[in-house]
């Protein structure tokens, strides 16, 4: 959504300008109830512990009703306990507890005798909502021993083994992630397609780290004249050949296994996607994935970087993002002075940046060879 103020909207219109002002002012002189916020500042507790015990015990009991498909079972309406209980084969004394805690911290509420999703769970962690996040929610269960090692990964100034590393022992790591970042994707696509200018020359595009394909699933949808190649590791990519045949674009959409630091991407793209990507990489890595990017555009070519980037002042949400990726990747987001540095000396021309509504989905960075 654009974001647009415009000066003297209320010329001309005096009475409503009153009565907006009006409004504001009762507005103004009500009580508000502030929702918690895990990501406000917090250690101000009268009982200090709670700031450490609530948000883990809140994590837990989304993750636990995340493995169990309590949300996916009240997807298609309210249920009784007992009833809610048989569905996800649970005991009913479990699950009470479990959806009485969902109730206090505003997940589920209750309907009677039944309890039902909130609107905002039913949303994004069900099959029927706008974006389902369950496969989210299931990495957190994942992701949930490496915090053990934080510790460890704050005196070294990086991780004893990566989560890539971690992949490799393990390779259904790889796919569930990869369904994490699918459903970030579908929640991102609509921005994308919004603010990425796509136009009749251009044919081929490059996909990297797109794992999930569905990136390039939905700009080849859009436009009839775009084929891609995606790049990304093999553990990544273990489910986009049948999403993409799924979709009638095992034509125009080809995989291209590897690491994207020293695979053969191919040249002569017109469109290079490289989202939410240079998180995970060292500045010198990025700078020179960025030369090879430019290298391997057409004249005139695109490049669409997608980040999350550092800012000054900071916010607990990027604060907390560069804390995960010390532990997870040993790298950190990068300031947009950054991303211009590199592009400029890349050879790229007409650099612009989007922050996106709202701004925890990061921001894009255009630049044009």
């Amino acid at each position: 959504r654009a974001r647009t103020i415009c000066a003297g909207h209320d010329a001309g219109r005096p009475d409503s300008a009153r009565r907006h002002r009006r409004r504001a002012g009762l507005k103004a002189a009500m009580p508000r109830t502030r929702k918690p916020d895990v990501c406000q500042p917090t250690g101000s507790a009268e009982l200090p512990m709670l700031d450490i015990s609530m948000p883990m015990m809140k994590t837990a009991a989304i993750v636990a009703a995340g493995r169990l498909g309590l949300f996916q079972a009240l997807a298609d309406g309210p249920l009784t306990p007992a009833e809610l209980a048989g569905k996800i084969q649970s005991s009913e004394r479990g699950t009470n507890m479990l959806a009485d805690f969902l109730v206090a911290i505003g997940y589920l509420e209750t309907q009677g005798r039944c309890v039902a999703n909130t609107s905002s769970t039913q949303r994004w962690l069900t099959r029927l909502g706008q974006i389902d996040y369950t496969p989210g929610v299931l990495w957190t269960h994942e992701a949930w021993p490496m915090m053990a090692s934080l510790s460890d990964a704050v005196r070294s100034g990086q991780p004893e083994s990566t989560l890539w590393d971690a992949m490799v022992e393990r390779p259904e790591l790889g796919a569930l992630f990869s369904a994490y970042m699918q459903a970030f994707a579908q929640d991102l696509g609509p921005d994308l397609l919004r603010h990425v200018p796509i136009d009749s020359t251009h044919r081929r595009l490059l996909d990297l780290g797109g794992s999930h394909g569905l990136h390039s699933i939905r700009f080849c949808q859009h436009y009839p004249q775009l084929s891609s190649r995606i790049v990304d590791l093999p553990s990544a990519l273990s489910h986009t050949p049948s999403t993409i045949a799924r979709e009638g674009l095992a034509e125009r959409i080809e995989l291209s296994p590897g690491n994207l630091l020293d695979h053969d991407w191919g040249c002569e793209h017109d469109v290079v996607f490289y989202l939410s990507v240079a998180h995970n990489q060292t500045a010198d890595d990025n700078r020179r994935v960025i030369q090879r990017i430019y290298d391997a555009l057409n004249p005139g070519g695109l490049l669409v970087i997608h980040e999350y980037l550092a800012e000054t002042p900071n916010t607990p949400l990027n604060a907390a993002f560069r804390l995960t990726l010390l532990f997870e990747t040993g790298t950190q987001t990068y300031a947009y002075r950054d991303y211009s540095g590199w592009l400029a000396a890349a050879g790229f021309s007409s650099i612009s940046r989007i922050d996106l509504d709202p701004l925890e989905k990061g921001s894009l960075i255009l630049a044009r060879r």
